[in-house]
């Protein structure tokens, strides 16, 4: 739809294209009588954003709905330029009106797959507390027991009868230090937990790797399974949503884990740039490898586990590919599997 109005923004001279489709007549739609058309919610934003433009003379660009004849509202692109004469002043604005609704309802269908993106992570991040629970446990009961174990040596050095405020100093630096050690431990595992929409920041891999190799120790340790990790010192930062990636790299790693329990084995981490420039993460087990039709791991809900629920590698491959790379499995020469995934840098 096209418009041309005065510099006052009076006048208006619209196109058959907008009467046909608003309903409204030359005459109906001059003056302000075109706003009868802006959804009332768009409406405010709408005609200042037009005042705006027509004080400074700067270009003027808006989405706003506009109702058709039979009361359907539908988005458009509203742009208009101003005609200046000789001197600079403006003498008349010409403008176009572009449907937009198919582009605009995409958008909303890829924020409404996002979201439930974010929420089915978390819900997985629910179901596998349970993972957790012990290797927290015993790694919160570490430092608090070294904490009490310094205090108590710190009220020992103090109530002597010359107290050596030098040792108990000491002592209680070490209670700080392992406090502390306990806290950022708690903030870490509650980050994993929290639910929101996706926050887009540098990321760096090598960290998340340590971060949930640190978080999952216990949970190895108790299997006989030694974590190792190696790691590009060079590997740059990617641009993700870093709680939606720990996921990512927890499932995996639980899931080269649970195959080896009580058989012992070894799960190892590598990070390091492809040849394409990506940045790779390969988790590779030892474990029982994978199933004959093993492109099935990824759907929804399909699980060689008695009590999986066929969600975390699906969840995970999403979540991937929503941050612009690859997930994919593929058995070992020996004995267990791969897990790799791609991310670009940032």
């Amino acid at each position: 739809m096209a418009f041309t109005t005065l510099a006052d923004g009076g006048s208006v001279w619209v196109n058959r294209r907008w009467v046909e489709y608003t309903g409204l007549s030359v005459d109906s739609t001059s003056g302000s009588g075109w706003q009868s058309a802006v959804h009332p919610d768009d409406l405010d934003g709408h005609v200042n954003k037009w005042q705006v433009s027509m004080a400074s003379g700067e270009p003027f660009e808006n989405e706003a709905r506009h109702r058709s004849a039979n009361g359907e509202y539908r988005w458009f692109l509203v742009r208009a330029v101003p005609l200046r004469d000789e001197s600079g002043q403006i003498r008349k604005w010409y403008g176009t009106l572009t449907d937009i609704e198919d582009r605009k309802q995409a958008e909303k269908e890829r924020e409404r797959l996002r979201q439930l993106e974010a929420d089915l992570a978390y819900m997985n991040r629910e179901m596998t507390m349970g993972e957790l629970a012990a290797s927290l446990g015993h790694e919160v009961k570490q430092p608090i027991t070294a904490a009490v174990m310094q205090a108590r040596a710190c009220t020992r050095w103090l109530s002597r009868e010359t107290p050596d405020v030098a040792e108990a100093c000491v002592a209680a630096s070490a209670m700080v230090e392992a406090v502390t050690r306990a806290a950022k431990i708690l903030d870490r595992v509650r980050s994993l937990y929290r639910r929101g929409p996706p926050l887009l920041e540098p990321v760096q891999l090598n960290e998340t790797v340590r971060e949930m190799t640190v978080l999952l120790s216990e949970t190895a340790n108790r299997g006989s399974i030694s974590l190792r990790t190696a790691l590009d010192p060079g590997l740059p930062a990617t641009t993700a949503d870093r709680v939606l990636l720990q996921q990512v790299l927890m499932n995996l790693m639980i899931n080269g884990i649970e195959p080896m329990r009580g058989t012992g084995g070894e799960l190892t981490v590598t990070s390091k740039r492809n040849d394409d420039g990506q940045l790779l993460i390969s988790v590779t087990d030892s474990g029982a490898g994978l199933p004959d039709d093993s492109e099935r791991i990824f759907e929804a809900f399909f699980t060689t586990k008695p009590q999986g629920t066929g969600m975390g590698l699906s969840i995970s491959r999403r979540i991937v590919e929503s941050h612009g790379g690859r997930l994919w499995a593929s058995r070992n020469t020996g004995r267990g599997a791969t897990f790799q995934f791609v991310l670009p840098p940032a």
